[in-house]
């Protein structure tokens, strides 16, 4: 059972139950399927690629997206073939994944990496209700930046006509995650080789104003970005 975003008001499942398409089989015991793991990942996270098939042609698109509720929502042109396919009903896959750290072993074959990942299967639906699709081009915009679609002109009704956005249901869900050392066999322990971990992180850098802005306008201030 699954609650419309525009109504929502919680979690209805904890955690997502493993399909046969879903059941992370090579190292289980990486896999996750609780629901507030799964959903941090996703808040965090700012690209997804969307994998389809069309006609016989397997294609991966990068897009931005954002969660809202227990939907993934993507967006774009309406004049995108990948939205006219998704929109049509077809089965797509969308990924998401975080780098954290670079895994060095004394063995080759033990590199790693510390990496959170989401995998999500099914089909969209396409928001034609004007109301839900203004709900989800908010949520597009705080997404990258808390409040920002509160300060900024609005979607005018040409450019809401001219955008088509997508729901993908979160309903086939597992995520995937490495965290820690590398592995390392007995006999590579004594080599005299680095080994550890070289954590990732990203950073915001200085913010670019454009060199019209109107006389007053304050700094964008860094504390706004509450993911870094």
């Amino acid at each position: 059972m699954r609650a419309t975003f525009a109504g929502y008001s919680g979690l209805i499942m904890e955690t997502f139950t493993p399909t046969a398409r879903t059941q992370v089989r090579r190292l289980p015991k990486r896999g996750v399927y609780d629901k507030r793991e799964v959903y941090a990942i996703l808040d965090e996270g700012f690209v997804c690629h969307v994998g389809f098939a069309l006609d016989g042609q397997p294609y991966v698109i990068p897009t931005g997206y954002a969660r809202l509720a227990d939907e993934i929502l993507i967006h774009g042109s309406a004049a995108s073939r990948m939205l006219h396919a998704l929109g049509d009903g077809v089965d797509v896959c969308v990924t998401v994944t975080l780098i954290d750290g670079l895994v060095f072993s004394r063995s080759a074959f033990h590199h790693s990496m510390n990496y959170r990942s989401v995998v999500m299967l099914g089909r969209a639906r396409v928001l034609a209700d004007p109301a839900e699709k203004m709900i989800a081009l908010r949520r597009f915009t705080n997404h990258i930046l808390p409040g920002r679609f509160e300060e900024v002109r609005p979607p005018s009704d040409a450019e809401l006509k001219s955008t088509t956005v997508l729901a993908l249901p979160l309903e086939e869900v597992s995520a995937k995650i490495r965290t820690g050392p590398p592995v390392e066999d007995e006999g590579d322990i004594e080599r005299p080789v680095w080994a550890g971990v070289v954590p990732l992180h990203t950073r915001l850098g200085t913010p670019e104003p454009m060199d019209d802005l109107v006389p007053g306008v304050a700094e964008l201030e860094r504390s706004r970005f509450t993911r870094f």
